[in-house]
């Protein structure tokens, strides 16, 4: 494969996943170590991603920037977003994970309902506390640095403590037989935590997600009661998970 190829496939990787693992990379292009490192330097020498220890995360990412870099996908996230809004309640409790599509929903909660959400998200929270009839709880602890959000211990303790109305569990790959999947084993226990803090679990997701993996597992599908992507409900791409007790927004 030709070191374009290459940059452009990592930059698709970052894209949709927001963040990659340099031995990832390699074991899915078969080549080096080194040699997936070289390209990721280059990329963040030209500014189209972020290069962190192990790997790199997309300019988006860390969307508390101030510089504003585009978020991939915005225009789906926005319409998924717009979907989840609708299993928002007057009075209900929300839970809200990380990610840029929760970003999204969390801007589009009208000010005028009154709800308690509670997130280990800093920039949600930020969020949220622009709007004036929404209490925001912090899920406090150890902060990443990449991701902003809270982890280990303390809040999962804290999760502990909890029983949501619902959860919008941030999606980084969803497939139908292997389940919700990640590569950040600090961030899967805080969503193992999530869930069992939660009635109903939501999962929002770009298509692109569908079918991908990562080394560790959250769930099952069968665990999450609704999938919202961008697509329509009948959708061919959504088949897999048509017969599944999940219902497909």
């Amino acid at each position: 494969m030709l070191k374009e190829e290459r940059h452009q496939f990592i930059l698709n990787e970052v894209r949709v996943h927001n963040r990659v693992l340099l031995t990832d990379i390699a074991d899915l292009l078969h080549v080096s170590v080194d040699t997936i490192r070289r390209d990721i330097k280059e990329l963040h020498q030209s500014e189209k991603l972020k290069k962190v220890h192990g790997g790199a995360v997309s300019l988006g990412f860390n969307n508390y920037n101030p510089t504003g870099k585009k978020i991939y996908s915005q225009e789906k996230k926005a319409q998924i977003a717009e979907k989840g809004l609708s299993l928002i309640k007057e009075g209900q409790v929300v839970l809200l994970s990380g990610g840029t599509t929760n970003l999204e929903l969390a801007r589009r909660i009208p000010s005028k309902i009154k709800l308690t959400c509670f997130t280990p998200s800093l920039p949600i929270a930020v969020q949220l506390l622009t709007k004036s009839n929404v209490e925001v709880i912090f899920i406090g602890g150890r902060m990443s640095k990449d991701s902003q959000i809270a982890v280990g211990g303390s809040a999962i303790n804290m999760l502990s403590e909890i029983k949501v109305d619902i959860c919008f569990l941030g999606t980084n790959s969803i497939h139908p037989t292997e389940g919700l999947t990640e590569f950040d084993w600090e961030i899967v226990q805080m969503k193992k935590a999530m869930i069992h803090s939660s009635r109903k679990i939501v999962s929002p997701s770009i298509s692109e997600k569908i079918g991908s993996l990562q080394r560790y597992k959250i769930c099952a599908v069968e665990e999450i009661d609704f999938l919202i992507t961008e697509l329509e409900p009948w959708d061919a791409k959504l088949d897999a998970f048509r017969n599944m007790n999940i219902q497909l927004l």
